[in-house]
């Protein structure tokens, strides 16, 4: 059996180090039957704080998610927080979702807290990963903790760390993190002698604090009090969002949601789909056959940890279509600042932000009604370090990224499925108050801004040998970039890697404004865009492309939108993926 010796240390650490029995006879079998794929893939590095944090599948093992990684990930924040605040009592939050184990990894991570001397207020139940932002802000504590893998498939958990400012860790805190993380070079060196005297357990009262602050951001009460029997189906697929959507929804004042009963137990095996994400249709499956028994005005479902929903609306033919992340968060803009725009609440102080894989839709709307809007790198950190940054000095109204995930107001520093939820019913029933369905006003908004289309190709390479191939194909494309893509020629290549921007024309470059970042854009000349990037948290490529055209009138936009997907099409020819 052929193992890396950098690998093989690694095992023969955890064979003889300080770890559980279980451990190391399971480690002990992989080696005994000569399995080199798990045992590399296992073993052959340390998991580390990506764009989501930690995330990877259950079991033993450098590259695994279970108490060792917990544990060491944890002592080295600890540490991180010992050294930036010395002298100081310092406070962290803890929640975790409804995967396997999520509830034991959280409870090592407060173990590990509370035996460094670290104050920890612990979620005594499941909650929403927005509420953990919003506990770290308005408890004043110095980080925070969430234990989740999102919407990857049950054989995954996670670890996403918060600063201060209730968002994920951004340069150079998080590379602050890590280095404390990778200072820890045995398991002996982790604390996990629990201290009861140092953990306080928390819930409904931070509930309600949290609801009663997302209601009062409502825009169009009056529009809701009109509509409130507007017909909602949701599904929490398994997860948190059944703790506070279904509140949030009473509390803005609807009174006719129907639950999807067999998603709405939190379950870790999500016995019902194949994966727990909204942005397949497959999930949404139970809750569209819901809908259409009793012809429902709107379908939304959240992810596991809700911080992502998804939604499908009646189209005119009366059938049920599911809206993508673009559609959603235009949508959510372009009312967003309708309605403050017509209650007389845009004075130039507001703006929104969105990312740069995200649609320039968004951009559009916001340039037409005069408000600022910014740009980020793909993230929701990045989203919430600008607030933060702008924070009392501008308004934030709202936000959001192609990936299902939307933030209205300032309570929390990272995407808000609770508050999404809420506005996206809001918004469903300003329209129909107006006497136009959320489909109509969709099309409304490509007739008077431009027929945006977009689609996401994500391609899977897993293992150390999967990453190897895809930092060769960003390497292929930075080197190489394409001459035209769907019969457009391509005028701009920016790198935010390099940092630079190239007229591709006349080879002048400018620098980019953004952080460093592996993402490639290919914009053409005319107006198409096409983003790759290897993902932060799955073993994925991701390629964003991004088309648009007029759009005269509703009528034509069976024929228009076949076009763009046809143009589509032809420009991922191009890219050869």
């Amino acid at each position: 059996m052929q193992l890396e010796p950098s690998t093989l240390a690694t095992i023969n650490e955890w064979l003889n180090g300080n770890y559980d029995q279980t451990t190391k006879k399971g480690i002990q079998s992989l080696m005994d039957s000569e399995s080199a794929l798990e045992l590399t893939d296992s073993f052959y590095r340390s998991l580390e704080f990506g764009t989501g944090g930690l995330r990877g599948i259950m079991g033993a093992g450098s590259n695994r998610i279970n108490k060792y990684t917990i544990g060491t990930a944890t002592q080295g924040l600890a540490n991180y927080l010992l050294n930036k605040y010395p002298g100081e009592k310092i406070k962290v939050a803890i929640a975790h979702d409804s995967r396997n184990n999520s509830d034991y990894f959280a409870g090592i991570t407060a173990d590990v807290f509370s035996a460094n001397g670290i104050y920890v207020y612990f979620f005594k139940a499941l909650r929403p990963t927005p509420e953990l932002s919003f506990a770290v802000r308005h408890l004043g504590c110095r980080s925070g903790v969430m234990l989740t893998a999102s919407h990857n498939p049950k054989e995954y958990n996670g670890y996403k760390a918060y600063g201060a400012d209730g968002g994920q860790f951004t340069s150079p805190d998080d590379t602050m993190v890590m280095d404390e993380v990778a200072k820890i070079k045995n398991i002996d060196e982790v604390k996990f002698d629990r201290n009861e005297a140092f953990i306080e357990l928390i819930g409904e009262e931070i509930d309600q604090l949290y609801l009663n602050k997302i209601t009062e951001l409502s825009v169009s009460p009056e529009a809701i009090e009109r509509q409130k029997a507007l017909k909602i189906v949701y599904s929490p697929i398994h997860g948190t969002g059944i703790t506070l959507v279904p509140k949030a929804l009473e509390q803005f004042g609807f009174t006719n949601l129907t639950l999807v009963e067999e998603q709405s137990t939190p379950d870790g095996n999500f016995p019902t789909v194949v994966y727990p994400n909204p942005e397949e249709k497959e999930a949404l499956t139970l809750a569209l056959k819901k809908a259409k028994d009793i012809d429902a005005d709107l379908v939304m479902a959240t992810d596991p940890d809700a911080d992502r929903v998804g939604i499908a609306v009646k189209n005119n033919e009366g059938e049920f279509v599911l809206l993508n992340g673009n559609q959603t968060g235009s949508l959510l803009i372009n009312y967003l600042l309708t309605a403050w725009e017509e209650k007389g609440k845009l004075d130039g102080n507001q703006y929104i932000v969105k990312t740069i894989v995200t649609t320039n839709l968004i951009e559009t709307i916001a340039k037409a009604k005069n408000v600022t809007y910014y740009n980020t790198l793909t993230g929701f950190k990045w989203i919430g370090q600008l607030m933060t940054s702008l924070e009392g000095k501008k308004t934030f109204i709202g936000g959001g990224e192609e990936s299902y995930g939307y933030l209205i107001g300032e309570l929390v520093r990272d995407k808000d499925a609770i508050v999404s939820c809420a506005f996206i019913a809001e918004m469903t029933a300003f329209y129909k108050d107006k006497g136009s369905s959320l489909y109509d006003a969709l099309l409304d908004m490509y007739v008077e801004y431009g027929f945006y289309k977009e689609e996401l190709v994500s391609i899977t390479k897993k293992g150390k040998t999967g990453a190897e191939e895809i930092k060769a194909m960003m390497e292929k494309f930075r080197n190489n970039p394409p001459a035209t893509l769907g019969g457009s020629k391509v005028a701009t290549l920016k790198d935010y890697e390099l940092g630079f921007e190239t007229d591709l024309a006349s080879g002048e470059k400018k620098q980019l404004e953004l952080p460093v970042s592996d993402v490639l854009q290919f914009i053409t000349e005319d107006g198409s865009i096409v983003s790759a990037r290897p993902s932060g948290t799955e073993p994925k490529i991701k390629f964003y492309c991004s088309v648009n055209t007029p759009l005269k009138d509703k009528a034509a936009f069976k024929e228009i939108n076949q076009k763009l997907a046809d143009k589509i099409k032809s420009v991922m020819n191009d890219l050869a993926v």
